[in-house]
């Protein structure tokens, strides 16, 4: 998660005037993964609540993003009930009175969907634990018996098989990485993996590359 801080550059909420963002993530469809903004109790409480009303009048279902660059970017609601929040009171002494920092987010960033083996990650940019990160939750989310020492090759098989892929939409301090294990391909490409001793029970011995295959990802 973001060191969220007002000095960093802010993104405005076209709908919302009085709330201010510092951090957005979205998936291919547009779909709000993870959202971070800044403003008063109550400009963030209205906000929340007309996320609930839909396609209602005053409703939103999608809004816009403005970055620092200019140029809005849709980004949609859908299902509220996927959605977690986290609410923190900060510098309860300016000018505006006491300001509140909203995390909104998609519950999957938190506990993956075992049931689909899907889930999503949220992470600082550049961050230097990346691979080990992701490959976390690539054996916490799967149902098939993973070995640490296989963590380069199955993550450079799941890029290659579209089950693992960067978010497309990433302002701020975050970048995020969706999860979609088809289990049945999976379980097959490994199989084949270890008939062809590309994949074993103790590892191979031999020193790992200094850019793992996963870089391709990231780049």
């Amino acid at each position: 998660m973001p060191n969220t801080s007002p000095a960093q550059a802010l993104l405005r909420i076209d709908e919302c005037p009085d709330l201010m963002g510092d951090a957005c993530v979205g998936d291919a469809q547009g779909n709000l993964v993870f959202l971070s903004i800044w403003a008063r109790d109550t400009a963030v409480q209205q906000f929340l609540a007309r996320l609930t009303l839909g396609c209602n009048e005053q409703g939103l279902e999608q809004f816009h993003v403005i970055g620092v660059q200019g140029g809005a970017i849709p980004v949609f609601v859908g299902n509220v009930e996927r959605l977690e929040k986290r609410l923190t009171r900060v510098y309860r002494r300016t000018l505006f009175g006491s300001l509140v920092n909203l995390w909104l987010f998609d519950r999957r960033a938190v506990w993956p969907d075992k049931v689909n083996a899907s889930a999503l990650a949220l992470l600082p940019r550049n961050c230097a634990r990346r691979y080990d990160r992701l490959w976390s939750l690539v054996r916490e989310t799967s149902p098939l018996p993973l070995l640490d020492h296989w963590r380069d090759t199955v993550l450079a098989l799941l890029q290659s098989r579209q089950m693992l892929s960067r978010l497309p939409l990433a302002l701020g301090p975050l970048e995020g990485y969706r999860l979609a294990l088809d289990v049945p391909a999976l379980a097959t490409a490994l199989g084949d993996l270890i008939r062809n001793d590309v994949l074993g029970v103790e590892p191979s011995g031999i020193p790992a590359a200094a850019e793992p295959p996963l870089a391709a990802v990231v780049a």
